[in-house]
């Protein structure tokens, strides 16, 4: 009976995403069975929001504009925190995530207040602020809401979800739909190649996390993140290899000393054969190929510019980003500008309901994620947001090294892209898959 209902909560998601591919009014249609069908429990809930981020990242080349989707992903979002509220949790699980809860509403309660008060566009504000609570209590409640087998499920089914957004981009490769965006950066099926990047990024580090917590991993997954991994170059973004390769490499040095134990107890996956292979295979490639690879790795880092090294690329890309961030720290150092807000309120783009003209969305572009939050909500928020991160990150050190990995990659991320407190482009994501990693059982995380 439990195989069978597993099978039927994947109709309704495979129906909605060939409605987001068909037409555009199917297209919008979409979000509306998405919607209904995230009212049904909590693991739906859960797949209505993977599905919102899905739908909102598709690229042109693949899939029809959907005319509504500024107003419609809200949708989603409020019938799964819903669902939340109306479906009991099971009990087993239920200690895990309420005081992460706790804490994540305390700091939207603040976001909110803050925007009331010292905002310049209050009532954009206040809708990020709601809207990022609302889907990460939801997205923590909802994992540590639902039974073992059902977080083992979802799991699998959000991880396949990854892979699929991999496989089917890889086609465009030789295609120029896989770079609509600028001729250069690889997009794949996604909107933009920052978006694939990122994407690629959380994707591999979660199957390299995932492959040495296993005694015999499977050669998919142990090819699965050198396959990222050159797809994350292939795109350009350079945050997001930076975030990869750092975030995993800090997750392996400091997850022996968080657990007590020794390197090979803790990641019995690196005595795999398979592993040990594809390790040799590739340090040994990349001492015959160093030059290419070399020329590669200039090539990510200068990208478009003529920066010579990875400081003054990074200066390049996010020096006038940061020179306005800084300008307006040093004018409200202590309340900020408002949770959300651009650098130059001015010239940001307010997408506005036709009927009721409140705001639907203003897309932001910022880097350096304690720099924007200090600029945004002040001294006293950045200590705030401080302490939220020292609680999550307590909570993943605990689950074991995939959930540490998979946190430190994603903060890694937003030392580029400032992505986690907004649920556009991949902070959604970031958000689902930051609730998975801190809401799991140590035990439970350290057998997978």
């Amino acid at each position: 009976m439990v195989l069978r209902r597993s099978h039927l909560v994947l109709l309704i998601p495979l129906l909605a995403v060939g409605m987001r591919l068909a037409s555009e009014p199917t297209a919008n249609l979409s979000y509306l069975l998405i919607t209904g069908y995230a009212l049904k429990g909590r693991a739906q809930a859960l797949q209505a929001l993977a599905l919102s981020w899905l739908f909102s990242m598709l690229s042109s080349a693949i899939a029809p504009h959907a005319s509504m989707a500024s107003i419609a992903r809200y949708g989603p979002l409020i019938a799964a925190a819903s669902s939340i509220v109306i479906h009991k949790a099971a009990l087993p699980s239920l200690k895990r995530g309420k005081p992460l809860v706790q804490a994540t509403l305390l700091l939207g309660l603040f976001f909110v207040v803050h925007a009331l008060l010292f905002s310049s566009v209050a009532d954009v504000s206040v809708l990020k602020a709601v809207s990022w609570t609302l889907a990460t209590t939801t997205a923590i409640a909802g994992w540590a809401g639902v039974s073992d087998h059902w977080r083992e499920l979802l799991r699998r089914q959000l991880f396949v979800g990854l892979v699929a957004v991999m496989v089917f981009s890889l086609p465009l490769l030789e295609m120029p739909a896989g770079y609509l965006v600028n001729g250069t950066g690889f997009q794949g099926i996604l909107s933009h190649p920052q978006a694939f990047g990122l994407t690629m990024a959380l994707l591999g580090a979660w199957a390299i996390s995932w492959m040495v917590a296993l005694r015999r991993p499977s050669w998919s997954l142990v090819l699965l993140g050198p396959v990222c991994l050159g797809l994350v170059v292939l795109s350009e973004a350079r945050t997001a290899a930076l975030g990869l390769v750092l975030g995993v490499a800090a997750a392996v040095a400091v997850a022996p000393a968080l657990s007590g134990g020794p390197l090979l107890r803790v990641m019995p996956g690196l005595r795999s054969p398979r592993v040990q292979i594809v390790i040799g295979l590739s340090l040994v490639g990349l001492m015959v190929a160093w030059p290419f690879v070399a020329n590669r790795a200039e090539t990510l880092i200068a990208k478009r510019s003529r920066a010579e090294g990875l400081i003054q690329a990074y200066q390049i890309s996010r020096g006038g980003l940061m020179e306005g961030m800084w300008a307006n720290i040093k004018l409200h150092p202590w309340r900020g500008i408002g949770f959300g807000i651009a650098s130059l309120p001015e010239l940001m783009i307010v997408e506005r309901d036709p009927i009721l003209g409140l705001p639907a969305g203003a897309a932001i572009e910022k880097g350096v994620m304690p720099v924007a939050v200090l600029e945004e909500v002040g001294v006293p928020g950045l200590l705030f947001v401080a302490t939220w991160l020292w609680i999550m990150l307590q909570r993943c050190a605990r689950a074991g090294v995939g959930p540490l990995a998979l946190l430190l990659v994603i903060l890694g991320l937003n030392m580029g892209e400032f992505t986690l407190f907004s649920l556009g482009g991949v902070g959604l994501l970031e958000i689902i898959l930051l609730a998975w990693a801190v809401t799991g059982d140590p035990v439970v995380t350290r057998r997978a």
